[in-house]
């Protein structure tokens, strides 16, 4: 029986590939990774390590936020006429193109009419539901997703179709799905709310799976199936928390920042509610407070906050706005706003479905303080709670795969909870001495003990081993460690790193030790550091590094069987120490990607204060004295 390979990709930013061989992931990266830019979109260079793994493609299937056709964003390639997707496939030998194989069908304007691409253009949020449902171990369940805007979808049906007469775009902004791993097509849509950029007569409509009027996104649905489609002019629950981001003036898709300084901020009358408090059918923001720019970001409404007019001319004017506690109020109203309104989106769609297993994903699901914050209050409704780690668009790839997958062979695959999804590197002795000397840089063996030795003596050491993580959080292949312990870490560590001065670290500790040291509210572990959790009394003050403000920790459980290299290193370090934490953060620099290979990850001891590297696969230390950085 032939092997049946099927690819994956995000076109837009946090661009990636994916790759299934019979079903089983083969690997997963971000396109960031290889090009080190970050945030990068097009994921030419991923689609090009295809070739490191299979001469042929199966099935392509190309995710991002609008259907590629020509006029569009998506280039063509010259002479040939095709898109740059179909066209560089064809390049490599990956798929046929028209004047190697009879087809018929395949239009040069229109990619996903080749017979072996599936374009999911218009289908964002179903392919971060697809990921998420695979990964969530549930049978059935409600999956939510919500991110600052999807797919740009054009809207023909409703009240403001038939009021004026012209087709107006949207974006997805939160969407509803009931899983079922068992049912004949695994996800069904229930719900879609959809904003725009423009004023419109908002409309509430019935969207059908088939026939006259079904709308271009209902692709794959169960036989004459049925959701809501709510259709307004205003910010979605993520756009808030861009439009805020930008007002403190940040890149909106830098949203997490706004996370970290929340808790610097507290209560102000001042501050006029961002929600509509009108609107009970489904949690709206307030378009005088909040006005969307679909797809980017938003921006306050300042007639709104006419009252602190002055005050906010005079904010706009700081060069750190961060220090400003007008801007930090700002941002403790938007954590808690948005995170009430996801709630009420939780409740809302578990009504619905009437399915009490929870999944959620898209952009917000990457707030570990709000998922932290809803386990109390989902207890008190019964309901279990899944949170997808990759649920950035960087999980769009492998959505796009599954979904790819199901729709050529209709079986709906279960992927593995584990991260390290990047490719696999074999160095060998001579490819780390000849990386090494390239940067001026010493290798020498060490144990264990030696590497503990250094943090103690409050040095920042990296570690480099096997395969890197997929999505935005390092668990221990490509981290940078450090003493917890260090009442200055959290201010020493941040300047090395050159990020800004409030954002807090994480830390990972020994899965047997953590009831001892944070309160999980009922979970066993957190191995994907989804949750900003609570320490408890007594702990703040023996690792003061990675204690946020309020008293919270990002923190990652690990076992022996998810990563033993890393493990062992914990565990030599609770015996020297007596503390099972050890800090953790991710293996790069402000404003860079993590580190992907070897070259990067030395590249970047070059470039810093970072002076050691552990590789603990191999027992050695790489080391490089920095002195004039």
């Amino acid at each position: 029986m032939k092997d049946m390979w099927v690819a994956g990709v995000n076109r837009g930013h946090n661009a990636g590939i994916c790759l299934l061989k019979n079903g089983k992931l083969v690997f997963s990266c971000e396109e960031e990774r290889y090009s080190r830019q970050k945030y990068d979109g097009a994921p030419l260079g991923g689609i090009i390590k295809l070739q490191e793994y299979t001469n042929k493609l199966d099935k392509f299937g190309l995710g991002g936020t609008s259907q590629v056709r020509r006029g569009m964003e998506s280039p063509f390639v010259e002479y040939s006429g095709d898109n740059m997707y179909p066209a560089l496939l064809r390049k490599l030998g990956l798929l046929p193109g028209p004047t190697q194989a009879k087809m018929p069908d395949y239009d040069l304007k229109l990619p996903g009419s080749h017979p072996q691409i599936d374009d999911h253009g218009l289908e964002h949020h179903k392919c971060h539901a697809w990921l998420a449902f695979s990964k969530s171990g549930f049978d059935t369940a409600t999956v939510l997703v919500a991110d600052g805007a999807g797919s740009f979808l054009p809207i023909r049906s409703g009240l403001t179709y038939e009021a004026e007469g012209h087709e107006v775009t949207g974006w997805e902004v939160e969407s509803v799905f009931l899983g079922d791993a068992k049912a004949d097509v695994p996800l069904k849509t229930v719900f879609k709310n959809i904003g725009t950029r423009e004023c419109v007569a908002g409309s509430c409509f019935d969207a059908v799976s088939s026939g006259e009027g079904s709308p271009l996104f209902m692709k794959n649905e169960p036989k004459d199936s049925r959701h809501v489609v709510l259709v307004h002019d205003r910010a979605g629950i993520v756009k808030v928390y861009e439009a805020i981001t930008s007002f403190l003036g940040f890149p909106s898709i830098e949203a997490g920042k706004l996370m970290g300084l929340a808790p610097y901020g507290k209560h102000n009358d001042s501050i006029r509610s961002f929600r509509d408090s009108t609107n009970d059918f489904w949690p709206l923001s307030n378009r005088m407070t909040i006005i969307p720019t679909y797809p980017n970001s938003g921006q306050i409404g300042y007639t709104h906050f006419i009252h602190i007019l002055e005050e906010l001319k005079k904010f706009t004017k700081l060069e750190d706005r961060t220090k400003s506690e007008l801007g930090r109020d700002f941002a403790y109203h938007c954590q808690e706003e948005t995170q009430q309104m996801m709630l009420d989106a939780i409740l809302k769609a578990v009504e619905t479905t009437g399915d009490k297993n929870v999944v959620l994903t898209g952009g917000y699901a990457l707030n570990c303080v709000a998922n932290y914050w809803y386990l109390d209050k989902l207890k008190e409704h019964d309901i279990n709670l899944y949170v997808e780690p990759v649920s950035n668009d960087a999980g769009i790839a492998m959505g796009s795969a599954l979904y790819t997958h199901w729709i050529e062979t209709k079986e709906f695959i279960r992927l593995e909870p584990t991260l390290y999804l990047g490719e696999k590197y074999n160095y060998t002795n001579e490819d780390i001495e000849k990386t090494a000397i390239k940067y001026q840089a010493k290798v020498k063996d060490v144990s264990q003990t030696d590497v503990v030795n250094l943090i103690k003596d409050k040095n920042i050491v990296s570690i480099f081993q096997g395969r890197s993580e997929n999505g935005p959080r390092a668990l221990g292949n490509r981290s940078i460690l450090y003493d917890p312990r260090d009442p200055d870490g959290k201010d020493h560590v941040n300047k090395v790193k050159r990020r800004e001065y409030f954002r807090p670290f994480a830390g990972t500790i020994l899965k047997e030790h953590v009831h001892e040291w944070f309160d999980l509210k009922g979970m066993e572990d957190t191995p994907h550091m989804m949750y900003a959790v609570n320490c408890q009394p007594g702990v703040e003050e023996k690792i003061p590094s990675i204690i946020h403000v309020d008293g919270t920790c990002r923190i990652q459980t690990v076992t022996e069987e998810e990563n033993a290299n890393y493990y062992n290193l914990i565990q030599e370090w609770y015996k020297q120490t007596g503390c099972p934490v050890i800090f953790n953060t991710s293996f790069n620099l402000g404003g860079e990607p993590l580190v992907e290979t070897l070259d990067d990850a030395i590249r970047t001891l070059s470039s810093s204060d970072i002076e050691y590297c552990y590789l603990p696969e191999y027992g050695k230390l790489i080391y490089l004295e920095n002195t004039d950085v």
